[in-house]
């Protein structure tokens, strides 16, 4: 059986693109797009023909002679279950009108159609970031009108999910795990048989602050900085410039132990903080399972750092078995997605029957 996959993930200035055989990686390029060609077109959807060329061209000939799928990020798409879905007319007609928001990932499934017409192949997304799994009960916010949504790394929470439940020996759907997708953005989902049956707002609002967001926030204090800064403005500074980038000016973390390692107490209790908060909202999804857990995955590019875990770990050790992936495979994430529907091991899901 064929099983030659081509997977797309576009960025906003970049294109990774990699072929798989199965789970093996053959090749990869990430493919940087000129900012002013890019800031000629008005709407995401109008790159397309522009994206479509040049990552034709930069893949080489003899690797899409073997293909039978190609697999895209999913983009913002309407609140849908995870899992695999085949990219139909609805689904790109969302896209394209950028129905449920603007973004480069929405192109991930414009470029697996043009490429499926082109090589008569099967296009597919998996698990977008609007995948939506929540209990009911996660919803509610205590405040009539404001409901909680399930807006978080879907991709790699639920990949890496995944993994720990092979390692564990059991099936997926019986899987309770907490799931730590540590990033530039942070979000803390409980998987309830392998559903993220509730999660932090990794963008605005919820849970740890993360190396460029505030995570939750004392309600006083947000209400004066929206009065005084605008609503426009204090968006800005809760979603890129809050964390790390708000007390010292850089996202990355090894700037960051560099000044700890230097004796800057003011860094110091800035990294131990997040730690901490990350510590928190572990152990409120771990209730939120009622302890009954199988373990805790960690994962994500901030866990590279052997400190920070190990501080982690002197928090959450008392959960149970504590599962680690260090950085995230995205790409290997949605080949994956694709894979399980090639083998035949679950049925791709249908965007135009879930409306």
């Amino acid at each position: 059986m064929k099983e030659g996959i081509l997977v797309l993930n576009p960025g906003t200035t970049s294109t990774k693109v990699a072929v798989f055989d199965g789970i093996a990686e053959l090749w990869r390029a990430s493919i940087e797009h000129d900012t002013q060609d890019i800031h000629q077109f008005a709407h995401i959807a109008e790159q397309l023909d522009y994206r479509y060329n040049i990552i034709r061209d930069a893949i080489p000939a003899d690797y899409l002679k073997n293909l039978c799928a190609v697999v895209g990020r999913g983009g913002l798409l309407r609140p849908i279950a995870g899992g695999t879905y085949a990219v139909d007319d609805e689904l790109l007609s969302d896209v394209k009108a950028a129905r449920w928001g603007e973004h480069a990932s929405n192109l991930g499934s414009m470029l697996a159609d043009r490429f499926a017409q082109q090589l008569d192949i099967d296009a597919y997304v998996v698990d977008p970031v609007t995948t939506d799994e929540f209990d009911e009960i996660s919803r509610v916010s205590g405040v009539p009108g404001i409901v909680r949504k399930c807006r978080a790394h879907a991709l790699n929470i639920k990949a890496t999910a995944r993994r720990a439940a092979a390692e564990l020996a059991i099936p997926f759907n019986e899987a309770r795990l907490v799931v730590a997708h540590l990033g530039g953005g942070i979000s803390i989902a409980a998987i309830k048989e392998g559903r993220i049956s509730d999660v932090n707002d990794g963008l605005l609002g919820m849970g740890p602050f993360s190396p460029e967001r505030s995570g939750a926030l004392p309600l006083q204090g947000v209400i004066d900085l929206v009065r005084d800064q605008g609503y426009d403005r204090a968006k800005e500074i809760f979603s890129r410039e809050s964390g790390f980038v708000g007390y010292f000016g850089t996202a990355d973390l090894r700037e960051i132990e560099k000044m700890i390692e230097s004796g800057d107490k003011q860094a110091s209790l800035i990294w131990e903080a997040m730690i901490y908060q990350v510590a928190k909202e572990i152990g409120a999804m771990a209730a939120a399972l009622q302890g009954n857990i199988h373990g805790v995955v960690v994962t994500g590019g901030l866990i590279k750092s052997d400190a920070l875990l190990e501080r982690l770990n002197k928090y959450i050790s008392y959960l149970g078995r504590i599962f680690e992936y260090r950085g995230e495979e995205e790409m290997l994430a949605l080949a994956e997605g694709a894979l399980r529907v090639i083998r035949r091991q679950e049925a791709a899901k249908t965007y135009g029957e879930n409306s």
